[in-house]
């Protein structure tokens, strides 16, 4: 084969390339480097000089069946391109390439620069037929191996895999035995701390919370580093989200969790996306000592991923958040069937604009939500409330056993810095006073472990302080008392401290969404689908501008032109239209006198005469006529009803009355004494209707 060097090729440089598929190999099969790099001799023997002769090893550890992170295969391109190359050695064809897309382009380039190609069987000109057959064959041959290897390499995975016996890498918290047998790790504090996990959020049911709970109370999480050991960080979100989401800790061997994507990470590595848990390769159940069952990890797996911001892509219902629209996540439009996004602008409304975003059509529609949000609170307080005393115990246990598990885990922690403390003080009083440099290192670490001990000391104290109250435990004659009573329930969410995020946790205890529909105007139709199935149907009734947009409005307007055509007045027209199940625009309930005096009036009819004053029950008096018994100004009364010292209910018809009692009169004589501060006449007024005369 020397005859086909030339003195063309011996001016130009001779290149050594070497490469190892993977790093393992690298370090074991120092024979196959030492071959390689024995390949500078072939190339003096073939007549180039020491000068003359390049060695290209950045390959090394890398896999040939592709050239996208081979930078030494692309100087070698490059150079050949450039005509600086006369001769390429290796070891074997499969060192420069298992690739024919790889191949094959530089046997073109090769051909056409006229460099040559040498491996342990000879040399070969690339631009000759026989030279190219030949190299062709070769790499064909290679590509083919590479592929029979891997084939066989990937049964004999996936064959283990499929028992649970491949040794996968293990999270914290299980550690795998000289035999290969996977146990709990032996430290106990690991195992609380993990389990602690599990609890808390089972409790808090969203990642982030977990995490400031953890933090507050100063608890690190367990985590290895990257040579395998045992180290305690603090908390965050993404290494909560790792345990929580890894299936080895339900006790399950999982191969197959990602998939491979089109696109490639900025490393130039092709790019991985989680599968769905249904298409996980290979799952094998009861594979390792659990720390929580398969249902709750499919639980678990089920909030975090109803907990996603992205609910209108994922169609999840998102976790609670702050915000005073209750059904922020799960109103769904009865229309369109899209989730409806939260609009704060104007009071607060519910608006299904999906369709207006994506297809560019108009807006579907839209729910002003005040209304909305206490029918289905009051839907909700009035089905919860029969369970509202066994739930409040059931979470008043949970509260508690979940305050001991962390006060626990926090002794555990405070126990594992003392030692740490105590083995820095054995060390610093072993090492001889006279190497200063070891025994000041010694004394910093000494020092660094007893502060640590000191912030764990206090923040366990803080704990204790906070929970040293004695637990009440509710009796059963108690218990038989607070049922009795009214559930605190509705008192609960009405409580101003109450957050709108623990609102809506609590709604989303028992209803899945909701589905909103304006099928009128003054209509709202509200479909509550419950956890488990049940469905219920609500008409909400809403506020309008004018009675033309009410269902009944016309109806309404003619009624009331009727009865005043014959001489009713609009108190009793507007008694009579409540009664036949009319309303206002501005009022859910009733039919207002305005209303008719308005529409009596637009259509050009007055009265015959006026009002002028208003008439009652003789068990009631007037301000005028209370203020004529007591002997005082009738407008000291309205001043102490506007500055709320007088508190008394007002009629519909705008009249105040105060029942003709003596121990009323002799109240407001108190007051104008002033013997007493505030006077509360409420529970103590009936609610009457007062009249209008002519």
């Amino acid at each position: 084969m020397s005859e086909l060097i030339k003195p063309t090729h011996l001016a130009r440089k001779a290149v050594v390339y070497i490469r190892q598929s993977t790093p393992h190999q690298v370090v074991s099969n120092q024979e196959s480097l030492r071959l390689q790099y024995a390949l500078r001799q072939r190339a003096r023997d073939l007549g180039w000089h020491e000068a003359d002769i390049d060695v290209i090893d950045a390959d090394l550890g890398l896999s040939g069946a592709s050239a996208t992170q081979r930078g030494g295969f692309k100087e070698l391109v490059g150079r050949v391109g450039l005509s600086e190359v006369g001769l390429i050695l290796s070891i074997d064809v499969t060192r420069l390439a298992r690739n024919c897309s790889d191949w094959y382009p530089l046997l073109d380039i090769c051909g056409l620069r006229g460099c040559l190609i040498a491996d342990r069987d000879g040399v070969y000109d690339p631009g000759s037929p026989n030279g190219r057959l030949l190299l062709g064959l070769k790499g064909t041959i290679s590509e083919l191996e590479l592929h029979t290897i891997r084939s066989r390499l990937t049964a004999g995975l996936l064959a283990k895999a499929a028992r649970g016996e491949l040794a996968l890498n293990l999270p914290v918290g299980l550690v795998r035995d000289p035999s290969g047998v996977v146990t709990k790790d032996p430290n106990i504090e690991v195992q609380e701390r993990l389990e602690r996990v599990f609890d808390t959020f089972l409790k808090f049911r969203t990642v982030a919370k977990v995490m400031r709970v953890f933090n507050q109370r100063n608890l690190d999480l367990p985590r290895r580093d990257r040579h395998g050991d045992l180290r305690w960080t603090r908390a965050t979100i993404s290494a909560i989200a790792k345990i929580l989401g890894n299936p080895a800790y339900a006790g399950a061997f999982v191969y197959g969790r990602t998939r491979t994507c089109h696109g490639t990470c900025e490393s130039g590595l092709p790019s991985k996306a989680p599968r769905p848990i249904d298409q996980w390769r290979i799952v094998v159940k009861d594979r390792y000592p659990a720390y929580i069952d398969w249902p709750t990890y499919e639980k678990i797996r089920t909030i975090v991923a109803d907990n996603r911001a992205e609910y209108m892509r994922t169609k999840t219902r998102g976790a609670p958040r702050d915000g005073e629209l209750l059904l922020h996540g799960i109103a769904w439009c009865a229309r369109c069937g899209h989730k409806m996004y939260v609009r704060y602008k104007g009071g607060g409304e519910y608006v299904c604009n999906h369709l207006r975003t994506h297809e560019g059509l108009p807006t579907c529609q839209h729910v002003r939500a005040p209304k909305v949000d206490a029918a289905v609170a009051e839907a909700f307080l009035t089905a919860l409330a029969p369970a509202e005393l066994d739930a409040l115990s059931r979470a008043g246990r949970a509260q508690h056993q979940l305050d001991t598990a962390l006060r626990t885990s926090a002794e555990h922690q405070l126990e594992r810095k003392r030692y740490a403390a105590a083995l820095a003080e054995r060390q610093f009083n072993r090492v001889d006073p006279d190497n200063r440099l070891v025994a000041g290192e010694l004394e910093r670490r000494w020092e660094a472990a007893l502060i640590e001990v000191r912030t764990a000391e206090e923040a366990l104290a803080r704990q204790s302080a906070l929970h040293s109250l004695p637990q009440r435990v509710i009796g059963k004659d108690l218990g038989d008392k607070v049922i009795a009573l009214a559930g605190r329930l509705p008192q609960i969410w009405a409580d101003p401290t109450t957050t709108d995020a623990q609102r809506k946790a609590l709604l989303r205890c028992l209803v899945d969404k909701v589905a909103l529909d304006r099928g009128q105007r003054d209509v709202v139709l509200v479909r509550i689908v419950w956890r488990g199935g049940a469905i219920s149907d609500l008409m909400v009734k809403m506020k309008v501008n004018s009675v033309a947009k009410l269902s009944q409005g016309q109806e309404m307007r003619g009624r009331v032109l009727d009865l005043a055509r014959a001489g009713a007045l609009d108190d009793d027209i507007a008694a009579t239209l409540t009664a036949e199940g009319h309303r206002s625009p501005n009022c859910e309930d009733r039919v207002l006198p305005i209303t008719v005096q308005r529409l009596r009036l637009a259509a050009g009819m007055k009265v015959a005469a006026q009002r002028t004053r208003w008439t009652h029950d003789v068990g009631n008096l007037s301000a005028t006529e209370l203020a004529d018994v007591l002997g005082i100004p009738v407008n000291w009364l309205y001043v102490q009803i506007r500055k709320e010292r007088l508190l008394i209910d007002r009629q519909p018809n705008g009249a105040y009355l105060f029942q003709n009692t003596p121990d009323v009169i002799q109240a407001v004589r108190e007051l104008w004494n002033h013997s007493v501060n505030q006077l509360d006449l409420r529970i103590c007024q009936p609610h009457q209707e007062g009249h209008q005369h002519a």
